[in-house]
């Protein structure tokens, strides 16, 4: 079996617009030929889901999730482009998982990265450029370690950068990229709100 390059994969994405482990597979199932790999995403229908990215979806479902014993509860909106799909079983499980991984991430305050305000971004690295290990260490240096820390970071508050917790070998946001090969619509995470019992009350 050839040897899939990430190079090789990133070059797969920028084409197909489908999910790094998509791609990864399509690879390895085409033992490295770009054309077969792309047929291969093509039959299983995850090449288009790319292209679907960048149409409307103004419909889908506002989804609740309450963890077991009640202490932790979730509201999610997830959209789609049609009533139809809105209704499909499918898409309706798709919501439901993506509650029971917000209340299962206590770090995750965001859907995507590009939603985390300046401000918090600037704060990070004001908390990382303090830290005792850098000290002394030249600026380029510390520049390079703490953007590192920060990616880290950001990915760590993002949902869609989550590892999804019934399958840790993809992220949310491959699960719903494999969705919307699957269903044929643009799917989108738009908004969640997490609420945790006690949170925010001072306690004697």
């Amino acid at each position: 079996m050839a040897q899939i390059s990430a190079k090789l994969v990133q070059e797969l994405r920028q084409k197909s617009g489908a999910g790094m482990m998509d791609c990864k597979k399509a690879l390895s199932e085409s033992d490295g030929d770009m054309t077969k790999a792309m047929e291969w995403l093509r039959q299983k229908g995850i090449a288009s889901a790319g292209k679907k990215q960048g149409r409307v979806a103004a419909e889908g479902l506002i989804d609740s999730y309450i963890h077991t014993g009640g202490r932790i509860g979730v509201l999610v909106e997830v959209n789609c482009e049609t009533d139809f799909v809105a209704r499909n079983d499918q898409f309706k499980e798709l919501v439901r998982n993506i509650a029971m991984q917000i209340a299962a991430c206590p770090n995750v305050e965001y859907v995507k990265v590009e939603d985390i305000p300046e401000e918090i971004i600037a704060k990070e690295k004001e908390i990382e450029m303090g830290r005792d290990d850098l000290q002394g260490k030249p600026d380029n240096i510390k520049e390079k370690i703490v953007q590192g820390r920060i990616d880290k970071r950001l990915k760590e508050m993002s949902l869609l950068d989550q590892p999804y917790i019934k399958d840790q070998s993809v992220t949310v946001a491959e699960l719903v990229t494999n969705s919307v090969a699957t269903l044929g619509e643009n799917i989108q995470v738009r908004r969640f709100h997490r609420l945790v019992l006690g949170e925010g009350i001072d306690q004697e």
